[in-house]
């Protein structure tokens, strides 16, 4: 689809951080508490509890890497005066497509919005709330920036000029 016919384009991705290199810094600091602590209890005697030490770090490297991929999940918007298209991709890079008709559309919020509320979109009773990841402040922006582009897309076009 030509670019000139967007009247809405956005890519809504979840806010991380702790980008590699703060990773890299806080990896690098668990494993040396770790490795220091082992030791120690490893020449109390205590050898077993060493070995704690060492899951516990691996634990937390697993738990951020799950983290990481998940940030990967993102949502693509775009609205020409035929249709809204909402693009899903997951974290393993599957996608799913929902097309609404601009004149049918309503973007519904929460009243007052609530961090646990997503924005809704609905059209012939079926909704589909994206952005669950966003703050409500971005939820609310989003809110605001659809209505105006479904206000525009809705407008009957202007003839061509002779």
């Amino acid at each position: 689809m030509p670019r000139s016919d967007l009247l809405f384009d956005a890519i809504l991705t979840s806010n991380r951080s702790l980008g590699s290199r703060g990773f890299a810094i806080l990896m690098a600091a668990v494993c040396g508490v770790s490795f220091f602590a082992g030791l120690a209890f490893f020449l109390a005697g205590a050898w077993p509890i060493a070995g704690f030490f060492g899951l516990n770090a691996a634990l937390i490297y697993l738990a951020f890497r799950v983290n990481f991929r998940r940030a990967s999940m993102h949502e693509n918007l775009r609205l020409t005066r035929e249709s809204l298209t909402v693009e899903r991709v997951n974290h393993w890079g599957e996608a799913m497509t929902w097309r609404f008709a601009p004149a049918w559309l309503q973007v519904r919020m929460a009243a007052p919005a609530r961090p646990e509320r997503g924005l809704v979109l609905r059209s012939h009773g079926q909704d589909l709330e994206i952005g669950h990841f966003l703050t409500t402040e971005e939820r609310l922006s989003l809110a605001e920036a659809l209505h105006r582009a479904l206000s525009r897309a809705r407008a009957p076009c202007a003839p061509p000029a002779k």
